[in-house]
């Protein structure tokens, strides 16, 4: 088959990983033609866009920017149409908000025989100003017209959607985000020299979390929770896995705090890295309040380590509350301080939780599993 896939932007993210492996596993596994279509990517949150052009046929289309901007998304649309006409796939399949809904309408304006939709996390959320969300609503509403199917990363981000009237239930289907599950089921091995390099020894209790520091990530709530986990756990130290443009912010409060010698911050590492960053860590605590199924829970079990989420999205499906974490209400601090210290004084439940989601979630969430159930969509709407 000949596939497109358009997103915004290839920095180091979920979606953005997700698309990657799709591509190349149509490429290798099934000897599609592929062709990755993205806008420029800079910013903090780092690049993945020298893994795209060594494994991938990609093109970059200058207007195709993330902000919203009457000229450049005119510009992008006749972009997008140009470079479809002259690829001539047999499927398109979209990625994020902006590419998602101007490549939707351009494959559907050419008569592309398959367009697909991937909704990582949708563009409205409860945590927005009212407006703003209706006008994405709107907006992802009149996109879906323009698509044969979504596919969504959770149940949750269907239900969403749904919730929403995006489009009815049966526009979607589930597949869940697919990673390279082997340098996380074999991470174990590099514990000792990542905490050796961050200083750490075997009596330390590590509290990780990887995110880009950026709003609504929710690294405020580990930082308010902080005093209150040391005074019960004094040997506790937080590792911030992550760069965005609230870093120094971040460091400011901790400073104001008095809590330096508790956090570190590891800065923007490789997503090759992220194995060995998680198995330094005792638990991983993730408090964004905006996600579809963030990538670093089932990582996270997958290297044995138990989670502690905010309940929001996708994430119970994975955080599966007392099973292979706790599960929190979003915002909590005080919820957030006692499972950490719950987890910090019973390493025999650390240890059942975290293998509890090795089991559960090994073939689930293995890159060649998502493509092949991704590919069997693309057939079902190619020949009906």
């Amino acid at each position: 088959m000949r596939v497109a896939h358009i997103i915004t932007r290839l920095i180091i993210g979920g979606a953005q990983e997700n698309t990657i492996l799709n591509c190349e596993d149509l490429i290798n596994d099934y000897g599609d033609d592929v062709l990755l279509i993205v806008g420029p990517t800079t910013g903090p949150e780092g690049t993945l866009m020298n893994r795209a052009v060594r494994t991938i046929p990609t093109i970059v289309l200058p207007h195709l920017i993330r902000n919203i901007s009457l000229w450049h998304d005119i510009a992008a649309y006749w972009e997008i149409k140009r470079t479809l006409r002259e690829f001539r796939p047999d499927v398109v399949h979209t990625h994020s908000a902006k590419a998602g809904i101007l490549g939707r309408i351009a494959a559907w304006n050419l008569g592309v025989r398959v367009v697909i939709h991937s909704v990582h996390g949708a563009p409205f959320y409860p945590f927005q100003n009212y407006l703003v969300r209706e006008f994405y609503k709107y907006c992802e509403y009149g996109a879906a017209r323009y698509c044969h199917a979504m596919i969504s990363v959770a149940d949750a981000m269907t239900d969403l959607m749904v919730t929403g009237k995006v489009a009815p239930s049966e526009k979607f289907v589930t597949v869940y985000s697919g990673m390279e599950t082997e340098p996380f089921l074999e991470s174990e091995k590099f514990r000792i020299s990542v905490r050796q390099q961050f200083g750490l020894s075997d009596k330390h209790f590590v509290v990780g979390k990887i995110a880009r520091l950026f709003h609504l990530k929710g690294h405020e709530f580990i930082i308010a929770a902080a005093r209150s986990i040391i005074e019960r756990i004094p040997q506790v130290r937080f590792l911030f896995v992550g760069n965005g443009i609230l870093t120094e912010y971040y460091r400011r409060e901790i400073g104001r705090l008095g809590l330096e010698d508790y956090f570190i911050f590891a800065g923007l590492v490789p997503p090759e890295q992220i194995p060995a960053m998680i198995s330094a860590m005792d638990i991983v605590v993730h408090t964004s309040l905006r996600e579809g199924l963030a990538r670093v829970l089932p990582q996270a079990l997958l290297a044995g380590k138990p989670v502690i989420s905010y309940d929001i999205d996708g994430a119970k499906e994975v955080v599966l509350d007392g099973k292979t974490g706790f599960l929190l209400p979003p915002q909590s601090v005080a919820e957030l301080t006692d499972a950490v210290i719950r987890l910090a004084e019973n390493p025999t439940l650390r240890h059942e939780m975290g293998q509890t989601g090795r089991q559960l979630f090994s073939q689930q969430f293995d890159h060649h599993y998502m493509t092949q159930q991704i590919r069997q969509i693309y057939q079902k709407y190619y020949h009906r």
